[in-house]
């Protein structure tokens, strides 16, 4: 019973942070996800460094990953390849590029290359995934119409919907529908919660079309189809990658709910398929 208050407080908490920030305005969207990358590399560095073998420099690690979701934020909120603050986060990214590698040379024992292949795919995997959710937050081309909420915030309610959906449908029929999604990764995933998932995050894309009209309704029923399956193959990815390291949660950042990669991995993959999709469909 303590354990569900705890994890419970942790959840309601940690969505309220989430909402308000994005729901606050942009420098408080910025503000929010620049920690939240920062944290979420440091802890990909201290499970690659104590269950891979590996020797990364978290500091490094977070430093740049700040700097691509804010070089991210600005070229999306309209600060052009010549505006100063642009320039000026590119040098700063760049050094940070340059002094990963460099590090290595006074490093003594490890593998080197094992390091730079660790650090670049975090910044890749996660950094890269963060700062793209700000060009769905300033949807307009060079972000003229100022920031919108409504888009970041839809991928994740989208992708709470999807988890909550495969969860209760898959809780439900998954004896009448056995077959599983990938067994080999998350033996608990079924085709039935899948499609559960994906139906319950079409009804939310329905709703949310008759409070903002950003979007048409088949664009916000495509977002939200989007949003479903990109997550999905993100969750698996994810637990794929706790399987390799032998590791059951990413950390313990968060009671009850474990890292923060085991709250994010779903839109690691779902925020730069929204891009696509809303760069493709929705312009």
């Amino acid at each position: 019973m303590k354990n569900l208050i705890l994890r419970t407080a942790t959840g309601v908490l940690f969505v309220a942070l989430l909402v308000g920030g994005m729901m606050a305005g942009a420098t408080y969207f910025a503000v929010l996800f620049t920690i939240i990358t920062a944290l979420t590399l440091w802890e990909f560095a201290a499970n690659i460094n104590l269950s891979a073998g590996g020797r990364l420099n978290p500091f490094l690690l977070a430093a740049a990953g700040e700097l691509i979701f804010l070089l991210c934020f600005a070229l999306a909120s309209g600060h052009g390849a010549g505006d100063h603050l642009t320039q000026n986060l590119l040098v700063a990214l760049l050094l940070a590029l340059i002094l990963i590698p460099v590090s290595e040379l006074y490093l003594k024992g490890g593998n080197p290359l094992r390091n730079w292949a660790y650090t670049f795919a975090a910044l890749i995997y996660i950094a890269l995934p963060f700062g793209l959710l700000a060009f769905t937050a300033f949807p307009a081309e060079g972000g003229n119409e100022g920031y919108v909420y409504a888009l970041p915030l839809s991928v994740f309610v989208f992708l709470w919907a999807n988890d909550t959906g495969a969860y209760c449908v898959g809780s439900l029929l998954h004896r009448r529908f056995p077959a599983k999604l990938f067994p080999s990764v998350s033996p608990a995933k079924s085709w039935i919660g899948s499609i559960g998932g994906c139906l319950v995050t079409l009804g939310i894309a329905f709703a949310a079309h008759t409070m903002s009209d950003v979007l048409t309704l088949p664009q916000w029923l495509g977002f939200g189809l989007t949003v479903c399956v990109a997550g999905t193959y993100g969750d698996l990815v994810e637990s794929q990658m706790k399987r390799t390291l032998g590791i059951k949660d990413s950390g313990h950042l968060l009671p009850g709910h474990g890292g923060l990669l085991d709250r994010f991995d779903s839109s690691l993959l779902a925020i730069p398929a929204s891009v696509i999709y809303l760069t493709l469909v929705c312009r």
